[in-house]
């Protein structure tokens, strides 16, 4: 398991990862110690604790807010399928009532056609 060096807060850490995931726990460090140092600068000298339960608080919060925004966008997708399948099934249910249209003017054009048929044979006949 590979090993990877952080710093936080001015203070280095030694830290564990699955193998691959180094670059991204290095970005996860240096996102933290940045919201630290932005902290920082907002309040002050309050304490490097205060301030690293701050950066959590707030990282939480972003958290909480995305998971609120996932759901909506999950609900979103799931009302946008039963949309859709409903669309599909009004479409089908046209092509269907199409389909049954033109087999009717089909049936319907064979019948005149076959009306037709004799009497003209009969005319031609009589030419």
């Amino acid at each position: 398991m590979p090993h990877v060096s952080v710093t936080i807060a001015g203070r280095q850490y030694r830290m564990a990862c699955d193998e691959g995931q180094e670059e991204h726990l290095i970005r996860l460090a240096h996102d933290i110690d940045g919201r630290i140092s932005q902290l920082r600068v907002a309040f002050g000298e309050i304490g490097d604790q205060r301030l690293v339960v701050m950066a959590a608080i707030t990282i939480a919060d972003e958290l909480a807010e995305a998971r609120v925004r996932i759901r909506a966008l999950e609900s979103d997708i799931e009302s946008q399928r039963d949309a859709r399948a409903s669309a599909i099934a009004r479409i089908e249910a046209g092509e269907e009532e199409v389909a049954r249209t033109i087999d009717a003017v089909a049936e319907r054009i064979e019948r005149l056609v076959a009306e037709l048929a004799p009497k003209e044979r009969g005319t031609v006949g009589m030419g």
